[in-house]
């Protein structure tokens, strides 16, 4: 019996660079697909606030998590958030980094718009 070939086959994992999203291909790690920064969201809803230095030759930075946004709405957030911190950052697939440690400025501003936002870490 000799197999068909199917054309809509995809690989699901690749030993290489792990899990594969369904609809690109591309690695889960650097997929831009909007479904899949969704189901990134934490499934309890909140809004992680934490502070990283790690590979940033000790300079600190905060990074926002779990924020229920993709696309343009994502990208304007990050934007008044940079903008009320006084500081730089950026946007990598559905997190937001701003320079420095605003973790306190940032919770407060998430609350007041309707985010259930909570610190993380120490």
């Amino acid at each position: 019996m000799a197999l068909k070939s199917n054309s809509n086959f995809r690989p699901a994992y690749s030993s290489d660079h792990g899990r594969l999203c369904p609809r690109c291909g591309k690695p889960m790690s650097s997929c831009s697909c909007p479904e899949v920064q969704v189901s990134r969201v934490a499934k309890d809803g909140l809004v992680r606030v934490g502070r990283e230095t790690k590979g940033r030759k000790g300079k600190a930075v905060t990074i926002i998590t779990g924020l229920p946004l993709v696309g343009a709405e994502l990208e304007g957030l990050a934007k008044h958030i940079k903008a009320k911190c006084g500081a730089g950052g950026t946007l990598k697939q559905g997190v937001i980094e701003v320079q420095g440690d605003h973790r306190d400025v940032i919770v407060r501003l998430l609350n007041e718009k309707g985010f259930s936002a909570k610190r993380s870490g120490g």
